[in-house]
């Protein structure tokens, strides 16, 4: 009995650590740290950022947040989901609906709890995240170009926060937004081809279901030209070290990623559009650390 208990409590943390997507939250952190300490505030001692308080309760808060949006996200899409990707459902579906909005209100608490630490305004702020988290679950993800804009908005705001504790504007950090926003708006879209029979069932007005493949494919490669531009600018404009080598393999991959796009027709094909995406966006968070890499070297070491 003791055995059959373990293995179900074993299986509901997989399937909760499932709904709220585990693995995405820790490259979340890693690349909010990474991101301060090598691009916001290269000149700082990387002491002094680790053990920065102010700025744990913000990453600590903002990835509350994002998890408990996974869960309210997967909630409100479990009928899609069954459809788009039963076999993960089944798994999700271990853990009750009941359960799963019990441990989001508990998630938000406690990101509004973390922010407290930092500032009033850091509480309005995650407040207000938390509020368009919800909103575009419920609703804004119908709707179309507005659900693909919001959820790009809302997956960089993270970023933000930290942007905005180190209030560094310098032009290199508005390039690397750029091209990590328009990665993120190509991930959204391809998502959306991949799941378009799901959002069709279940009248989501996306791109594809909208106007269908053809012109959702031409949209992405708009948007692949674009991401090209600040591409270009960081390699030519900007001393990337050796993260150089992390945008010219970016640019292989996007030629691959347009040329497969147009002979993609089945939902593998369009998996793996979006792994190659993901791909790039992981990649390029432990890229950071070869912008320099003497001087990651003796910060570390």
């Amino acid at each position: 009995m003791v055995s059959i208990s373990n293995k179900r409590l074993l299986l509901k943390m997989l399937s909760l650590f499932s709904v709220v997507r585990g693995y995405n939250i820790l490259v979340l952190i890693i690349a909010q740290y990474l991101t301060s300490a090598f691009i916001l505030a290269p000149d700082l001692p990387l002491r002094d950022i680790i053990f920065d308080d102010n700025l744990f309760f913000l990453i600590l808060s903002s990835a509350t947040i994002v998890a408990s949006g996974y869960i309210i996200n997967n909630f409100y899409d479990s009928e899609k989901d069954l459809i788009n990707r039963p076999k993960k459902t089944m798994l999700d579906r271990i853990v009750s609906q009941r359960t799963k909005l019990s441990v989001y209100f508990i998630l938000n608490l406690l990101a509004i709890f973390f922010a407290s630490y930092v500032s009033f305004k850091t509480v309005v702020f995650f407040s207000i995240y938390i509020f368009a988290i919800w909103l575009y679950s419920h609703r804004l993800k119908k709707i179309l170009f507005l659900g693909n804009l919001v959820a790009s908005i809302l997956t960089i705001t993270p970023f933000f926060v930290i942007f905005v504790y180190y209030r560094n504007f310098e032009t290199v950090i508005f390039i690397h937004a750029t091209f990590l926003y328009l990665m993120i708006v190509m991930r959204e879209l391809v998502k959306d081809l991949e799941n378009m029979q799901g959002d069709l069932v279940q009248n989501y007005q996306t791109i594809p279901v909208v106007y269908g493949e053809k012109w959702s494919k031409f949209f992405l490669s708009v948007l692949t030209i674009l991401a090209v531009v600040p591409i270009l600018l960081l390699i030519t404009r900007f001393d990337t070290g050796y993260m150089n080598y992390y945008f010219y393999s970016s640019l292989v991959l996007l030629v691959f990623f347009v040329l497969f796009l147009y002979f993609s027709k089945a939902k593998w094909q369009y998996l793996l559009l979006h792994n190659i995406l993901k791909l790039i966006i992981v990649a390029g968070v432990f890229s950071i650390l070869l912008i320099d890499l003497r001087d990651v070297l003796s910060r570390v070491f």
